[in-house]
Parts: C-alpha cells; sequence; structure tokens
C-alpha cells in the first residue's frame, strides 16, 4: 500500500518504507539531497534588483562556486559584514539595502573573480 501525499507525491511505501518527496526514490538511497557544486563560468555577479519588493533595495549575489552549507556560511558571513539582513534562495544570496561596493571588496578578498553587474 502507497500513501500519497496532498500534493500528491509518494512518501510511504510498504516495499521500501519512507520516500524522498522530490525523487520517489527510498530516502536511505536517495541523492536529490547531495552538494552539487553549480557549474558556472566562475564569475561572481553581484546586482541589485527593487522590482516587487515595494521599492526597497536589495543585493544579489549570483554564481558563487559553492554548494550546500558553504554557501550558507558564506551568506551568513557576508550579511554580518554588511550589518543587515538578507536570504539564500535557489543558490543566490539576497542581502538587503544597496551593499554592492561593499560585497564586491569583501568577494575579491575571499578569492573569488567578482563582476558588478547593472547600473
Amino acid at each position: 500500500m502507497a500513501k500519497k501525499s496532498s500534493q500528491g507525491g509518494l512518501v510511504y511505501s510498504t516495499e521500501f518504507g519512507r520516500a524522498c518527496p522530490a525523487c520517489g526514490s527510498p530516502v536511505d538511497q536517495c541523492s536529490c539531497s547531495d552538494d552539487v557544486v553549480p557549474e558556472g563560468d566562475g564569475v561572481v555577479r553581484v546586482s541589485r534588483e527593487t522590482k516587487g519588493r515595494g521599492g526597497k533595495v536589495i543585493t544579489l549575489v549570483s554564481g558563487v562556486p559553492l554548494a550546500g552549507s558553504e554557501l550558507k556560511t558564506l551568506a551568513k558571513e557576508l550579511k554580518k559584514k554588511c550589518g543587515v539582513g538578507g536570504a539564500l534562495k535557489d543558490g543566490i544570496i539576497e542581502i538587503q539595502g544597496e551593499q554592492r561596493d561593499l560585497l564586491v571588496s569583501e568577494l575579491t578578498k575571499r578569492g573569488f573573480t567578482v563582476k558588478k553587474v547593472g547600473g
């Protein structure tokens, strides 16, 4: 007997027990949560954005060649350095406010190739 979640994904099967909601394979054999370094050109891009935020500015850091917990740690350290809040969403670090100059200098110190994007 297989149970399904309210969103339609398999969550439990009598064949193998708990199932990963993302890939459907047994939890102990799931590989979708493994840290994979994103492929790219190796350039970290720092931009600013105001769309959909009520006129408030955020700074976006994308293309960082780190995965999982390393990226999370970097985001935490950058937020601390800027003295503001932020988030990590889909591999893109969001920092509140106009922080491009500070972030470019900090990321360059850490050995990344950094490029300012946008106006």
